[in-house]
């Protein structure tokens, strides 16, 4: 059997089924395991195993290991995800174990751990109890053994290991070792089934008591049985549970919450054989309260006709087609993903639809549940565990045909696939910046050809790179240039910051937008604000010496949140209170600079104090059923100003908003990114994209530093081909992507020098390798990262463009093979290849 284990493996391993497991075939006869985890032994240890094939034809030069345990009853993962498996692993580099490992639900993944123990016979040994009141010995002393991973701690430990290795020897103390269990399990629940054909109630009399009497008698005529009272209130009540139910049972939860004393009958009707017990399985829903109904509209604009012309007979004749749909915020792209999922249901098919961020996610669903109801499912990393464990588990069974989810839904396992839609496939949202450094949008266009369906790209602002592949031909360009109803864009005026603001109180509003908002605001219609910064203030400085208040772990400042009252760091969540002292002269004087969501709500709130003012950012977002009623109340009209960050610009419709403000547009440009200014063009444009949505036409203001600046001026007139000729233009020389492919080769470790001296190693050892190469390749650094430390490690990197993807990979591979030669200390190293964040 070729097996990929969930470990740092580059390749996958053979292992022999044994006789002993052979013996539980499937209800065919036939036992197939591909697909399914097992547990294999590895060194001296046991870790779980991905079957990938069978039949494997072994090498004579190895001894064929036994696999331990099979862990499932059934396949955890389709046969059609194991190509796109292999693919990930070849491309990005990875472990294939770790990338099925990432793809599954959190806790699959048993393995064998060790704990130390405390042999009872040395428990007054003299030894032992002269040791220091360190807090392992006082556990092992109070509960006779430590967790495991208070063991690996202590066993990595300079201080102790040796002596733990001693008292192992002396049998004081010993490593025994246990398989972990799944962290997510099926959730049972007891049912409750009738035997036997039973009346319904004759009569409806208005007394309760009587009801229960009269029924009573009716089932003792009919069963020629004498039943006490409360086993006739308990038929009663689950002959009504009954016709409730789509199986014909009644939840025993259910049943007790309407008749408390049906625990007492439940066991009598049980023993005159009335009524069987039986445990099945439910799943977990995600939803929520009860989400918004969007009915169908009556008729499509000609442009949806356009569009969906070209995608229904691509899914109806099958076969790989890749679609790039740029259509203008307000166009009408989500009703294009609705008929489109229809034409594929219709086909016998599922589908997948990818976000960039669980927000869209959470707005596109209720769209899909309106439309298509129980057959959509959800797969992000804002449902607990076990709630994802029962949507992958509803995909994989075939019951749910729709899955809707972030990046990580790539590897949902829909069988029988005929479209993949990935929303705003612009956003640096689609790809995961740690660990596995995979993109979604590129995952979807993989698996779209490897499975021959049709894969659909869609954005009011493509992605360059995208719109580049479009106009090569690798992608069938689709357009929508006007929005449903024949709605105006909405007008742009640019404010410039640079002109100094009349005597009086400082604003983060100039005149032009403070005016506007209280007009907005008397005529009884929305607004949205945004500034892509959380927070009160960006920084906080000494008034005394003038030093930044910074992270003790990170090489950034920490952001005030007054709220909580806390300075946090946005990287590594260290905080502290907002009263604090600072570090270099320990001063209390300090004073908040910059500014970030909260500020710009507290100041509304004050040039306003009768608007209904809400917040919508990562801080306010975290409780899920928060950010519905926020979303609620903002399409209610309950709302008059939402503020956010980059939260609020993508996606929402919300028909009552026609003023946008955007309080400081240039943040995005002093980022070393040579998509700078592509990014900002972006989120202006998608702000811009919420206002005029309904009956009212849309205003919007943009205060910049930097008015004269294309990517800003572009968005004030919604020149998005424009704004694609300017970049194409620029990355020919110097070249970046679409005309250079990217490997960013990130070191980071605790030692500065060693980061810097594996940096240095690497960055040598590829120009030594690439200096015969004809093709185009071009090596920059080693250099410190924009933000050079961050959780304690110093982070150096060097990147890499070449036209040949080949050469891309075999540098990445000698990297990797060569990691132990050119790495100094504890350094890791983490190959990105396409990558989005370049901080």
């Amino acid at each position: 059997m070729e097996i990929a284990v969930a470990a740092p493996i580059d390749q996958t391993l053979t292992y022999r089924l044994p006789v002993k497991i052979s013996a539980n075939p499937d209800g065919d006869g036939t036992i197939s395991l591909i697909g399914r985890r097992v547990l294999v032994p590895l060194g001296g240890r046991k870790v779980t195993g991905y079957v990938l094939a069978e039949d494997v034809v072994a090498s004579g030069e190895f001894k064929i290991r036994d696999i331990a345990e099979v862990l499932d009853v059934k396949p955890v993962f389709p046969c059609s995800l194991i190509a796109l498996f292999r693919w990930i692993s070849n491309y990005y580099h990875y472990p294939i174990g770790e990338v099925i490992r990432a793809a599954l639900p959190a806790g699959m993944s048993p393995r064998s751990v060790r704990c130390l123990e405390l042999v009872d016979s040395a428990r007054e040994d003299e030894r032992f109890l002269s040791l220091p009141d360190e807090k392992w010995r006082i556990t092992l002393q109070e509960k006779g053994s430590l967790s495991a991973a208070a063991t690996k701690e202590l066993l990595a430990s300079k201080v102790w290991k040796k002596t733990i290795q001693q008292f192992i020897k002396l049998g004081v103390l010993r490593l025994c070792e246990s398989v972990t269990s799944d962290g997510v399990k099926e959730k049972m629940e007891v049912c409750y089934r009738l035997q036997h054909w039973l009346p319904q109630p004759s009569v409806d009399l208005p007394d309760e008591s009587e009801i229960f009497q009269h029924y009573r008698r009716q089932l003792d005529a009919e069963l020629g049985l004498e039943l006490k009272l409360s086993e006739a209130k308990t038929l009663y009540y689950m002959k009504g549970l009954e016709e409730k139910s789509v199986d014909g049972t009644s939840p025993r939860k259910e049943l007790l919450e309407l008749y408390a004393g049906a625990a007492k009958g439940i066991c009598d009707l049980k023993e005159k054989r009335l009524v069987t017990e039986q445990k099945k399985r439910v799943f977990r829903s995600p939803l929520g309260e009860r989400l918004e109904f969007f009915p169908a509209p009556t008729e499509l604009t000609d442009e949806q006709n356009v569009a969906l012309a070209e995608i229904v007979p691509a899914i109806e004749q099958g076969g790989y087609t890749p679609f790039l749909l740029h259509g203008v915020t307000g166009s009408g792209k989500t009703e294009v993903y609705l008929q489109a999922t229809a034409a594929a249901l219709r086909q016998g098919k599922s589908v997948l639809v990818i976000v960039p961020e669980i927000a869209l996610a959470t707005q596109l669903e209720a769209h899909f549940v309106s439309r298509f109801g129980e057959q959509v499912v959800l797969l992000h990393s804002g449902l607990s565990a076990s709630e994802r464990f029962d949507q992958w588990s509803l995909a994989m069974s075939g019951e749910a045909k729709i899955v809707i989810g972030a990046r990580s839904a790539i590897f949902a396992p829909l069988n029988d696939l005929g479209l993949i839609v990935v929303d705003e496939e612009h956003d640096a949202g689609l790809k995961q910046d740690d660990s596995l450094r995979y993109n979604g949008r590129d995952l979807a266009v993989v698996r779209a050809k490897q499975q021959g369906i049709v894969v659909l790209l869609a954005s009011a602002t493509p992605s360059v790179v995208s719109y580049h592949n479009a106009l090569c031909g690798k992608y069938r360009l689709l357009t929508m240039d006007n929005r449903v109803g024949n709605r105006s864009l909405p007008k742009v005026t640019l404010i410039d910051l640079r002109k100094q603001q009349s005597s009086g109180k400082r604003s983060l509003f100039r005149p032009q937008l403070r005016k506007a908002l209280e007009e907005n605001f008397i005529a009884g219609r929305q607004s949205v604000i945004l500034i892509n910064r959380r927070g009160f203030s960006s920084n906080v400085l000494c008034q005394e010496c003038g030093t930044p208040v910074q992270c003790r772990d990170c090489h950034v400042t920490l952001t005030l949140h007054r709220s909580t009252q806390q300075l946090l760091c946005h990287y590594c969540g260290y905080s502290v209170h907002e009263k604090t002292v600072c570090e270099s002269c320990g001063s209390m004087q300090l004073v908040p600079v910059g500014f970030g969501t909260e500020r710009v709500e507290t100041e509304l709130q004050e040039m306003l104090p009768l608007a209904r003012v809400a917040r919508l950012d990562t801080d306010t977002a975290k409780d899920r059923k928060a950010f519905l009623q926020t979303l609620k109340l903002m399409r209610g009209g309950e709302i008059d100003i939402l503020v956010g960050t980059q939260m609020v610009a993508k996606g929402h419709h919300f028909p009552g908003v026609t003023l946008v403000g955007v309080v400081w547009a240039d943040g995005g440009l002093a980022i070393p990114d040579y998509r700078a200014a592509e990014k900002t063009f972006q989120l202006i444009t998608q702000v811009t994209g919420r206002a005029g949505r309904g009956d009212s036409p849309g205003e919007v203001y943009i205060q910049t530093m930097r008015p004269e600046h294309y990517a800003i001026s572009l968005a004030r007139t919604h020149s998005y081909r424009h704004l694609v000729e300017k970049e194409l233009e620029l990355r020919k020389n110097p070249a970046f992507p679409p005309f250079v492919r990217l490997v960013a080769i990130h070191i980071q470790g605790e030692s500065e020098q060693d980061v810097e001296r594996s940096a240095s190693r690497i960055a040598a050892a590829c120009r030594a390798a690439v200096k015969e190469k004809k093709s185009f390749v071009e090596i920059l650094g080693p250099a410190p990262s924009p933000i050079d430390r961050v959780k304690k490690n110093y982070r150096w990197q060097v990147m890499i463009k070449a036209a040949s993807i080949e050469i891309l990979d075999a540098l990445c591979s000698y990297v990797r093979q060569n990691q132990q030669e050119l790495v100094s200390g504890r350094c890791k190293v983490m190959l990105d290849k396409d990558p989005e964040n370049m901080m």
